[in-house]
């Protein structure tokens, strides 16, 4: 999921997902193997990761995954359209559910639960760290299925009426972050947060939603604040 849609014409998914030659059943299965491998070691370690640990982590020789993919950047957007993938079929589901204002809510958990548990989709979405045709096709793939989640609880009132698209990644990308800060102290901590959000997102509602995790004592917030301190030096 990324911020609303860009004019122009740019690529498609068949530019993105690159070279279609069938490859020899033992190279395949070493890129099957790589990818699985970056896979892994993306979401756990974020982009930074080599290609000498990506081949280790895979158990084949560095040459194998030079001989797969050229550059870092072209073993990340290989896995780049697989990712957008899943956030569309996210979507797509939401989008069926009976009650509207469920399937975005739904869609909201789904995508922040993805994104805190994967450090390399955050850095690819949420800063463009990689790839920016294919940040470019996200945005396209994506955008439309969030406008309509957001235009059918509003026709059912059930969502306030001047809650744009672009809202619900900003507001996704907000409690991932705060997922990170807190994540040695309580990982879950966002759908508190989470709860708080969607009470403000009614156009009138009565009651609060009961709070699903409980506040951080100022003990764990210091521990939390002090720890995202670590993280960025």
């Amino acid at each position: 999921m990324t911020q609303c849609p860009v004019g122009g014409n740019g690529p498609g998914p068949a530019e993105c997902a690159g070279p279609t030659r069938p490859l020899r059943r033992d190279a395949e299965r070493n890129r099957q193997r790589i990818l699985k491998a970056a896979s892994e070691v993306f979401t756990e370690r974020g982009l930074e990761v080599s290609l000498d640990e990506v081949a280790r982590h895979a158990g084949v020789g560095v040459g194998t995954v030079y001989r797969r993919f050229r550059t870092k950047e072209d073993l990340v957007e290989a896995l780049f359209i697989d990712r957008i993938e899943e956030v569309a079929g996210l979507a797509e589901k939401a989008a069926e559910a009976a009650d509207p204002w469920s399937g975005l809510v739904c869609f909201m958990e789904q995508m922040t639960e993805m994104l805190a548990g994967d450090r390399g989709l955050r850095q690819m979405l949420m800063f463009a760290a990689y790839g920016q045709d294919k940040v470019w096709y996200a945005r396209q793939r994506n955008a439309p299925l969030v406008s309509r989640l957001v235009e059918r609880a509003q026709a059912a009132g059930q969502l306030r009426p001047d809650l744009k698209q672009t809202d619900i990644p900003f507001i996704v990308f907000v409690l991932t972050e705060l997922a990170q800060l807190a994540r040695q102290v309580s990982p879950e901590i966002w759908r508190r947060y989470l709860a708080l959000v969607l009470d403000g997102l009614r156009p009138e509602r009565e009651g609060f939603t009961p709070l699903p995790v409980p506040a951080l004592q100022p003990e764990e917030l210091e521990m939390a604040m002090r720890q995202n301190v670590l993280r960025h030096h």
